[in-house]
């Protein structure tokens, strides 16, 4: 479960009601026209500029970049060290128990590659292939969501446009003006909240997310070549330490990760 994302986008909506809350009646920011006019118009540009298919794809993808975390480097490089000296000292086919053990999916996909001696050049033709397709599926989703963002705010302009020209029309009725500003307020409040809560920071993060997988692809790539290799254990432990900044490595060092592992 990726609780950054839950906690900055439930965070961010309980300090703002907060300051609402507190600032007085809140039922000031409660307007169903305008909210019809910003959700309801950012949805139908959405549904207008991209198929429905992409729409639940990126819904999965959103909910999958949610719920499920990414391992770290580090957890990488601990189970690939593990595997490798298994390997070494037992042979290959000494994984197979402990395959189901592996969580990340093109781990336990490529160490199975490896068992079965599918050449290294193949894996990682395959593993790249594969790489390539979640990637661009995550580009899509956050396109989307970057459009959300866009026409978000948008609508909001819009909604602000509306609400004027229904202050203007009422004008000569003072009991009539309030409603009028307050759709167009509202509708650019909930606009730019949305966008920048929500749309934007999502997109930003299924970004990181693609570069978080394409080096743990490349880190799982070079840990089977490794399984596959008869190299000796310092040549392996820097091969994977390429992966870590300075400061990882260090910390990895000092916890003794791969001094508890034998190698």
């Amino acid at each position: 479960m990726d609780f950054g994302t839950i906690i900055g986008i439930s965070t961010g909506f309980f300090l703002i009601i907060t300051a609402i809350v507190l600032g007085g009646n809140t039922r000031m920011f409660v307007n169903y026209s305008a909210f019809m006019i910003t959700v309801g118009g950012m949805t139908c540009a959405t549904f207008i500029s991209f198929p429905l298919r992409k729409l639940v794809l990126a819904g999965k993808i959103i909910r999958e970049t949610i719920v499920q975390e990414l391992p770290t480097p580090e957890e990488i490089i601990e189970k690939v060290v593990f595997l490798v000296r298994l390997a070494h000292k037992e042979g290959k086919l000494a994984l197979e128990h402990h395959i189901d053990s592996i969580d990340y999916y093109f781990l336990k996909k490529g160490v199975q590659f490896a068992i079965d001696n599918v050449p290294i050049a193949v894996i990682a033709d395959i593993l790249n292939k594969e790489l390539m397709i979640s990637v661009e599926r995550r580009r899509v989703a956050s396109k989307i969501l970057t459009r959300m963002g866009a026409y978000a705010p948008a609508f909001g302009m819009i909604g602000t446009l509306i609400g004027l020209i229904q202050m203007l029309y009422t004008i000569d009725n003072p009991a009539q003006i309030g409603t009028g500003m307050a759709v167009a307020l509202l509708t650019t409040f909930y606009g730019a909240l949305m966008a920048n809560l929500v749309f934007l920071p999502m997109a930003a993060k299924l970004q990181e997310r693609i570069d978080e997988e394409k080096l743990l692809r490349m880190l799982i790539i070079e840990g089977i070549a490794a399984i596959q290799s008869t190299e000796s254990a310092a040549i392996i432990k820097e091969r994977l330490f390429i992966f870590l900044n300075p400061e990882e490595r260090q910390s990895f060092h000092d916890q003794k990760h791969i001094v508890s592992y034998g190698i």
